[in-house]
């Protein structure tokens, strides 16, 4: 085997480049190992043009449950299925970082296929990142790298950042923030961040942290690639003729502003001028030309909408540049079957989310390479269909982009959740993007947040989400930030800046951007226009609902929590599930017991939660000598009566002790079935109950016989 081998240090650990012939068939490929995680980095291009109007670049992150020294799957599925939602996200964050270095204009099919073959105590995703880095940026495509990627953790409470932290680090309770930045030549080109609050202050501080360890890497990877990289492939760049330009120019162009900057141009004018577009291109020019047309159309459009932003601070839809559109909030109201529901609006940005509460035994089960058997008790599930955007389309499944959405409002909804000790359920929300115009998934998190309150879930703080924008000209440096981008500003500005957070600080960022970079400064002030935007949306949230009801849904399931004794749980699930099952039989509640005693009770709302939990308690109940109950008499005897003081426990009350007088014969005084009063007078040394009725209430037996 060919090998050349680079290292350098990052966080105290040794980051190591091996470059061989393992895949040597692919344009580009390396393995990088940081601690004990390896992945191998591919890329690959293809040999010419695709039919494709856009830049069709894929990226495949692979898990192999033999990289964490596992066999995963069922008993009759050994091998890996589809990726796991992590894998997703993974590759999701590669895309994101690599993207804007590509020329747009490429048709070329470029694929990229991170594997992960060793898993440690360091997360793939970083290393990942990196390897894709030198993968594209020793090959032949052409690329605009290298960029480089850190994550920075940060314990509540401490003033230092942790670069890189492992997942015990990120595991732990104190942790406040776990921020993934990309970026290069001082700039940012991808942020992803899940938090707890943290203030501004300390995110920029993080962000300043990670940019002095992107500075040593690019330096790294700079030398490597120089050493190693091969000569980029020249991709032929169609030029628009002039005959194109001409015929633009006299047919669409003084259409175009009209109809981009109508106050509320939506997808439908748009759509229509570029149709009438591509009919006039296929009806006077070449066929040639009419594949260039549509794109010659969004580049126009492009360069529009970014000149009125910059030079005249005008917007599609005629709002000042940190306006939020509209907004409408609704908690419930929708169905009493429902435990809970929120509907929001932002514009034209619609979306519905809804709450389900479940027990313990209704959380997710993850089984990952990063960990095995992890309960995830709050999910939050994410749907965007054909006709929210006013197309058809397939229903069903879900893709990479829902799940991305939905692991965002996730993350800015997961600090908020109360603890399992003190609401025990099983929480799912799921957002139904009804009508979208711009980030639907931050409007997923005031959906959620509605939903949340409207169920009675004690969350700690409203949250909400924002997303920011940005319009550059790169010649010059000018940029305006847009708060709150709708659909326009969406697809042809140069950032997306989702921020979502409470009153007291953030809890999500992500950050995309269509350029070879953001400036921190840029970033500060989306912060800062992102912290007012969600102050104006609280408000509208906390006029709707100001804080969670105070009891959960009618509909929701009832939850009652006990713990037993260790060595008490083989009694109370009995020879064969017998004694759990009866008491299943008997009040239709579901009863989950954990190994350290803990027991989950949960029942609809009719009291059979309590009388489960009940009969438990009885049948654990540790007797001691002096307690009294009302008891039941269950069998006569010519010595005494034995009566039932609790589930399964019965004890003896001699005759001697029914009554401060002489009785003569039991049957005189009690009968089967009889409630009487009881007291422990004694337990011997076989944990046999006596009992006394005397003791209890000395006037029982002459009470009685007057009956």
């Amino acid at each position: 085997m060919k090998k050349e081998i680079f290292t350098t240090n990052i966080a105290g650990k040794t980051l190591t480049v091996e470059f061989n012939d393992l895949a040597e068939q692919a344009d580009g490929s390396v393995l990088v190992s940081y601690g004990k995680t390896t992945v191998l980095a591919t890329a690959t291009m293809s040999a010419g043009p695709s039919n494709a109007n856009f830049f069709p670049l894929i990226v495949d992150y692979e898990e192999k449950f033999y990289a964490a020294g596992q066999i995963l799957g069922s008993r009759f599925m050994r091998r890996e299925g589809k990726p796991s939602d992590e894998a997703v996200l993974s590759a999701r964050l590669i895309d994101r970082t690599i993207r804007p270095l590509f020329e747009k204009s490429i048709r070329n099919e470029v694929q990229i296929v991170i594997t992960v073959l060793s898993i440690d105590e360091d997360d793939p995703d970083v290393p990942a990142i990196l390897a894709t880095s030198l993968a594209l940026g020793t090959s032949r495509i052409p690329w605009d790298g290298p960029i480089s990627a850190v994550r920075v953790g940060k314990h509540s409470g401490e003033e230092s950042f942790n670069i890189n932290p492992d997942y015990k680090f990120r595991a732990d309770e104190k942790h406040q923030l776990d921020l993934v930045v990309c970026g290069m030549n001082g700039n940012i080109t991808m942020l992803e961040a899940e938090a707890k609050e943290i203030p501004e202050e300390d995110l920029t501080k993080a962000l300043e942290s990670a940019e002095k360890e992107i500075e040593g890497l690019q330096s790294f990877q700079k030398d490597i690639i120089k050493k190693r990289g091969v000569e980029k492939e020249k991709i032929e760049i169609p030029a628009i003729s002039a005959e194109m330009k001409k015929l633009f120019s006299e047919t669409i162009e003084g259409r175009l502003e009209e109809t981009a900057f109508t106050g509320s141009p939506g997808k439908g004018g748009l759509s229509e001028l570029k149709k009438g577009w591509k009919e006039e291109v296929k009806e006077k020019l070449s066929e040639e030309e009419f594949h260039k047309a549509e794109g010659y159309f969004e580049d126009r459009l492009n360069d529009l909408i970014h000149k009125e932003a910059l030079d005249n601070k005008r917007r599609p839809d005629g709002r000042s540049l940190d306006q939020v559109r509209p907004l409408y909030a609704q908690a419930g109201g929708l169905s009493d079957v429902l435990h809970g529901s929120g509907i929001f609006y932002r514009g034209g940005t619609h979306v519905l989310s809804v709450l389900t509460l479940g027990g313990p035994r209704d959380a997710l089960l993850i089984d990952q390479i990063e960990s095995r058997d992890v309960q995830k008790r709050f999910m939050h599930h994410y749907n965007f269909p054909p006709f929210s955007v006013g197309e058809t389309g397939r229903i069903g499944g879900f893709n990479r982009r829902m799940i991305g959405h939905g692991s965002l409002a996730e993350k800015a909804l997961k600090a908020m959740i109360p603890a399992k000790e003190d609401f025990p359920y099983t929480i799912r929300l799921v957002s139904e993007a009804l009508s979208s115009n711009g980030s639907t998934s931050m409007a997923s998190v005031c959906g959620s947040t509605l939903a949340l309150m409207d169920g009675g879930v004690p969350i700690k703080s409203p949250v909400a989400g924002i997303a920011m924008g940005l319009m550059t000209n790169e010649e010059t440096g000018k940029y305006v930030i847009l708060t709150d981008i709708q659909g326009p500003e969406d697809h042809y500005g140069d950032m997306d800046f989702k921020v979502a957070g409470t009153r007291k600080g953030i809890n999500a960022i992500q950050m995309d951007t269509k350029l070879k970079g953001v400036p921190i400064k840029a970033i500060k002030e989306a912060v800062v226009g992102g912290k007012k935007a969600l102050e104006t949306i609280l408000d509208v949230i906390e006029k709707e609902i100001k804080e969670p009801r105070p009891e959960i849904s009618p509909s929701a399931p009832e939850i009652r929590v006990m713990t037993i004794q260790k060595d008490q749980i083989g009694m109370v699930i009995g020879p064969g599930g017998k004694v759990i099952n009866e008491i299943r039989n008997a009040t239709g509640a579901e009863i989950e017991i954990e190994e350290d005693g803990t027991v989950y009770i949960i029942a609809q709302k009719n009291g059979r939660a309590e009388q489960a939990k009940k009969t438990i308690e009885e049948l654990t109940h540790e007797y001691k000598k002096g307690e009294t109950f009302t008891g039941e008499v269950v069998k006569i005897m010519e010595f005494g009566a034995f009566v039932r003081i609790g589930q399964g426990t019965e004890g003896l009350v001699h005759v001697s002790e029914i009554s401060p007088s002489r009785v003569e014969k039991v049957e005189d005084v009690l009968s089967v079935g009889d409630k009487v009063p009881i007291i422990i007078k004694d337990i011997d040394d076989k944990d046999r109950l006596k009992l006394s009725i005397k003791e209890a209430d000395p006037d029982f037996a002459s009470k009685k016989n007057k009956k």
